[in-house]
């Protein structure tokens, strides 16, 4: 019988460790593509190498947009769905509103390392709702001003520290504008005339620099002066296609294949073509030496349109993440974010500032050069109408967009965006 008992024993004690050290599965959804996604692979790879063992990342890649919330929603509510995914700081109000997302406690947060001084104060308070955390951010991207160097050069408009000059104020850029096309390039630069979504960005950019609230604390769109406001920011780009400085109607394709064709000497876009650039540079492609910058000062003080990418917890109706299972996630949040060098090589500022403050963030061009946008960024209006494919996204393509190309006066675009999106509150 002691015989049997010191066996049992014995057998109880070499799996011990086994049971201590489970490896815990963590279910992952993203919406990443292209560039985004070859990196986020990467990252997934170098963790679960890393963690082996202990923590498994099954990942799983779905289309990105409105099927991504979509499905995020319909599956937190009968309990289904992943156990951390990326998701829009844009989009959270709309998903807190449905109740898909679970908060994010400090004691969690702590535990794993993280604080809200790790981050940009603008950065982190987009991760709120009410006040209450929600989502970690990954990174911010935001659109800049690309740049041909040989042409700018030629127009005298770069400076003694090799970066574009002279840009600053509504006039002075027209003005550059007109200079560059007087040089011989087709246009001064190009935009996205023909996308919604594209022009949002540079009109909520616009209205920042002017401290413009499209959407004020008591839930009124572009009251009082913010109207005034927005019909300025909405002009600026408007002259630049009336005066043929900026094309008409173009989509998405043809505003780069203007810029990287030489035709357009400055371009503006998201940070997320930063690897385009690289790639044709590298290739031989490009022609000519390229750089990207913030966008100038049109009006009072720097300001950009921006948003992250972040990660978010769902809420699992009756099947809600377990405290092990969340701890496990949290490591995953911080371990991503103090390993997001790599995910700068797709032309996102890291959100986690010791990264994007490091000596080896800062040799990464020209994501050093603008990463001045993590002070100046201003983020969507916090709204379950705001965000990426959102109704407000809807509304800038149906006035804002109409606007640019003069097919209505900036005043009655703003008028019929501000009562078209306060009818969908009232």
């Amino acid at each position: 019988m002691k015989s049997f008992l010191k066996m049992a024993l014995l057998s109880t004690a070499l799996l011990m460790p086994a049971v201590a050290q489970a490896q815990e599965v963590v279910t992952w959804w993203d919406f990443l593509g292209g560039g985004d996604g070859v990196r986020m692979k990467a990252l997934l790879e170098k963790f679960n190498a890393e963690h082996a063992g202990k923590i498994e990342i099954q990942a799983t890649t779905l289309e990105w947009g409105t099927p991504f919330y979509t499905k995020v929603q319909t599956s937190a509510a009968i309990g289904e769905g992943p156990d951390v995914m990326t998701y829009h700081l844009s989009r959270l109000p709309l998903g807190v509103s449905s109740g898909a997302l679970s908060e994010i406690t400090t004691d969690e947060l702590t535990a794993a390392g993280l604080s809200g001084a790790d981050f940009a104060e603008s950065n982190w308070k987009a991760a709120q709702v009410d006040g209450k955390q929600y989502a970690v951010p990954f990174d911010i991207h935001s659109v800049v001003l690309y740049y041909n160097k040989d042409k700018l050069a030629a127009a005298g408009l770069i400076g003694d520290n090799g970066l574009p000059t002279g840009l600053d104020g509504v006039d002075n850029f027209k003005a550059a504008l007109q200079k560059l096309k007087d040089g011989g390039s087709e246009y001064g630069i190009s935009i996205h005339s023909a996308a919604g979504d594209s022009q949002w960005r540079i009109f909520y950019s616009l209205l920042g620099q002017q401290d413009g609230q499209f959407l004020d604390a008591d839930g009124n769109f572009l009251s009082g002066d913010n109207l005034d406001k927005a019909v300025k920011a909405t002009s600026v780009v408007a002259d630049w296609v009336k005066d043929g400085l900026a094309p008409a109607a173009t989509e998405y394709p043809a505003s780069i294949a203007l810029f990287t064709g030489g035709k357009a000497p400055l371009h503006i876009n998201g940070v997320w073509e930063v690897p385009t650039m690289t790639d044709l540079s590298a290739k031989g492609e490009l022609g000519f030496e390229w750089g990207a910058i913030a966008l100038p000062t049109f009006f009072d003080h720097p300001a950009t349109w921006a948003d992250s990418h972040a990660f978010a917890i769902p809420n699992r109706v009756g099947n809600e993440v377990s405290a092990e299972k969340r701890a496990a996630v949290l490591q995953v949040i911080a371990w991503m974010n103090k390993n997001s060098l790599a995910w700068a090589d797709a032309g996102h500022i890291p959100a986690y500032s010791p990264v994007r403050d490091s000596e080896e963030f800062k040799t990464k061009q020209p994501n050093a050069t603008y990463s001045i946008l993590a002070d100046t960024a201003v983020f969507d209006p916090s709204s379950v109408l705001a965000g990426v494919a959102s109704p407000v996204y809807d509304a800038a393509g149906n006035y804002l967009m109409p606007a640019v190309n003069g097919e209505i006066d900036p005043q009655s675009a703003m008028e019929q965006m501000r009562d078209d999106l306060q009818g969908q509150v009232e």
